[in-house]
């Protein structure tokens, strides 16, 4: 069995399942398939978000295409380090001021014991807790 994702002519979307892919197309053609809300008859394919794995194995990933996590990591701290401003220890402080439009908003970062994570979550702010290395000396 496959599922397709499917459109009518008046733009409602749903799922499908089929033997194959020639089944749909003998199904469509014969106008046997209908919009579930609409009733509409004139049916395509869409583009699926999702892909399935074929048991033949075809869908294996290539070499170039494996994630280099650690690499990513150290992007995603790169990039922490260069666009947040560093309030340290006032992280909780300026998290309020900025949600409450006493502060400018803008990117931080810093560190905030759990109480103080409390406050934040009480107040409604959100925020997501890295484990940050320190750079090396030089690397500014």
């Amino acid at each position: 069995m496959i599922a397709f994702d499917l459109q009518c002519s008046k733009g409602h979307s749903f799922e499908g399942w089929f033997k194959d892919l020639e089944s749909f197309t003998e199904q469509q053609s014969k106008g046997m398939i209908t919009c579930p809300i609409c009733k509409d008859k004139q049916i395509t394919r869409v583009l699926s978000p999702v892909s399935i794995k074929s048991r033949q194995g075809e869908d294996k990933p290539r070499q170039e295409d494996k994630i280099d996590y650690q690499k990513l990591a150290q992007g995603i701290m790169e990039y922490i380090h260069d666009h947040f401003e560093d309030v340290g220890t006032d992280f909780t402080k300026e998290a309020l001021k900025i949600h409450y439009g006493v502060a400018d908003k803008r990117n931080i970062r810093g560190t905030a014991t759990a109480g103080e994570e409390d406050v934040l979550k009480e107040e409604g702010i959100k925020f997501f807790k890295f484990p940050f290395t320190k750079k090396k000396d030089g690397d500014d």
